[in-house]
């Protein structure tokens, strides 16, 4: 995947089977100096899709790892955004994602700041 020259790919993977990439689907972190961090998923061989979340629209991480995720040292991430386009991404069976979801957090923290956004929960009366 092709980005402009002054990215920085900061991490990218592909979905595997059985520990091996072997698919068509590819995953990115990309920062752009100061402006922006973004999120990439690229599917396809012939024709491809590409969905991209900003970082600073993520607002919750999933990490499910199944036996055999844990066998072959893989592992799924589900992060939900209020991007209208794409409100879960999935990457599924990337490596060592106890590390990516570490990374994916510390980025997402450091672009809310950044921003200065924030959530707000709200909780409802109790009874």
């Amino acid at each position: 995947m092709k980005f402009d020259k002054d990215c920085e790919v900061v991490w990218h993977d592909r979905k595997r089977f059985m520990g091996m990439p072997l698919s068509f689907t590819r995953y990115y972190i990309v920062k752009k100096g100061n402006e922006w961090i973004k999120l990439f998923r690229h599917k396809g061989f012939l024709s491809s899709v590409i969905d991209e979340v900003n970082l600073y629209r993520c607002f919750d991480l999933t990490l499910t790892a199944t036996l055999a995720d844990k066998i072959f040292g893989t592992g799924s991430i589900k992060v939900e955004s209020n991007d209208a386009g794409v409100p879960e991404f999935h990457m599924y069976h990337i490596s060592n994602p106890y590390k990516i979801r570490d990374l994916l957090s510390n980025l997402i923290e450091i672009e809310r700041k950044k921003r200065r956004v924030g959530i707000t929960e709200f909780q409802a009366p109790q009874d």
